[in-house]
């Protein structure tokens, strides 16, 4: 037995529930070869200094907008919502560079791991230079994010974006969003290009077409058929119904509502990620349940943005998976999007422990699990949690935390993470394919990390708001 490659904790959160004195063992590509609970630590081996958790997948992450965070959180019209959010969020876009994307990424990831991520899905929409012409290399932005992942030491899915239009029934796109633009055959050539540079470093490729109102209907099925032909494996995420105006615009383009429309003209599986999705009938939830898609869900910048509440309820009761993105990145903590999920749900419904599960009374652990699960499917990653031939990607919270000492059980521990510790977060080690990248509750280029991120916000601040 290999000391490096083994783990023993006393409270481990394994996919069934929680299990007792579980040795943790992995191969030396960071592949978990054996979850065995019940046995004795072996000497030598190192033990856990508390509960251990599956690392949590972020489903849904545009990096650069983390760099904007506290900017927009101001009144600059009679009535503010998620467009005039976007006109200042794309002003960002504009102006960052190559060098400014990957030290905001890196700084985020870095974020992230201590954070409780452990691997990322990023839905990169800005390609090419700020005069919107292509970069002499096509990856170049792609490269960056790439760069900024193996770096800070996170799992990755690269999912460029296509878009094309400004809003259904092929609108023109807008001057502000030419960093975004290329047709269909530029981005099956991107896909080529990527599919060695993912792989080479151990991350997944996917696309996500951006939204029904940013992709007409003929590119929509020809990318996904393109994507296809290379990977028939690979992810889909798309934004859908995050926005009752996008509703209302899909129906007077279409006479339906966004996900019926996407359910009836598209082949929609368990390959897809439908982000957001905020917006939906009973029977449009029932039927993109049975679909097998996952529903990306991103509840605190949801909040942020006005969206409205997802019925997680009825996802739920028709079966639905689900996962967690950090989006915006208003918040970056892994534990908050768990509280935030719930907490809406209960001011929906007017009750308390709403999301707890028919296996999990513990609100925490219930939606720990289902939130590992859909995440790794949405990822494309085998990520799914404590299981053998899953990534040995893992969370190690501090028994000896102020909020956690002292509490009977792995679930109130696990419930006071989530619910109570927030502002003293109570990780003590992130572990990502078997390498420990947080030890102490801190990642060892957070100095370095947090120094080029602030240099890159701050040139971009006074690029993007010197008006404000």
């Amino acid at each position: 037995m290999n000391p490096s490659s083994t783990l023993f904790a006393r409270d481990a959160l394994l996919p069934d529930g929680w299990a007792r004195d579980v040795l943790l063992q992995w191969d030396d590509r960071g592949r978990l070869r054996s979850v065995q609970p019940g046995g004795q630590r072996p000497a030598n081996v190192a033990e856990a200094v508390g509960p251990v958790l599956p690392g949590m997948p972020n489903l849904h992450s545009h990096a650069f907008q983390r760099a904007f965070g506290g900017l927009t959180e101001y009144r600059g019209q009679a009535q503010d919502s998620f467009w005039s959010w976007r006109s200042l969020m794309y002003r960002f876009a504009a102006a960052i560079t190559p060098q400014q994307l990957e030290a905001v990424a890196g700084g985020l990831y870095v974020e992230m791991l201590e954070a409780g991520y452990t691997s990322v899905c990023e839905f990169h929409y800005v390609h090419h230079d700020v005069d919107g012409r292509p970069y002499a290399d096509d990856t170049e932005l792609s490269q960056c994010l790439l760069r900024a992942a193996a770096r800070a030491g996170i799992g990755f899915t690269l999912l460029p974006v296509l878009y094309q239009t400004s809003g259904f029934g092929g609108t023109a796109p807008r001057e502000d969003q030419r960093r975004f633009i290329r047709s269909t055959a530029s981005m099956l050539r991107l896909l080529e290009r990527l599919r060695p540079l993912c792989e080479a470093q151990g991350a997944r490729l996917g696309l996500a077409p951006h939204s029904l109102r940013a992709v007409p209907p003929a590119s929509l099925a020809d990318s996904i058929a393109g994507l296809t032909a290379l990977d028939a494996t690979a992810p889909i995420h798309i934004h859908l119904a995050e926005q009752t105006a996008e509703v209302d615009a899909c129906l007077a383009w279409s006479g339906q509502r966004p996900v019926q429309w996407l359910l009836e003209h598209a082949p929609v599986d368990q390959r897809w990620c439908l982000v957001h999705a905020t917006h939906m009938t009973p029977a449009e939830s029932e039927r993109a349940a049975r679909s097998g898609a996952v529903a990306g869900l991103c509840p605190t910048t949801e909040a942020n943005l006005g969206d409205g509440l997802f019925d997680a309820g009825a996802w739920r009761a028709a079966g639905g998976r689900w996962g967690l993105g950090s989006d915006s990145h208003a918040t970056v903590n892994a534990a908050e999007e768990l509280l935030m999920l719930e907490y809406g749900q209960r001011l929906r419904s007017h009750q308390r422990n709403v999301l707890a599960g028919d296996q999990h009374r513990f609100v925490a652990t219930a939606l720990t699990l289902e939130a590992v699960a859909g995440g790794a499917q949405a990822a494309g990653r085998p990520v799914a949690g404590l299981a053998a031939g899953q990534q040995a990607d893992f969370v190690v919270l501090d028994a000896e935390h102020p909020l956690l000492q002292g509490l009977p059980s792995p679930d109130t521990m696990l419930s006071a993470h989530v619910f109570a510790s927030h502002r003293q977060s109570a990780i003590a080690a992130v572990w990502v394919a078997g390498r420990p990248v947080v030890a102490g509750g801190r990642h060892p280029l957070r100095a370095e990390a947090g120094r080029a991120f602030a240099a890159a916000r701050s040139a971009l601040a006074r690029s993007g708001f010197d008006s404000h």
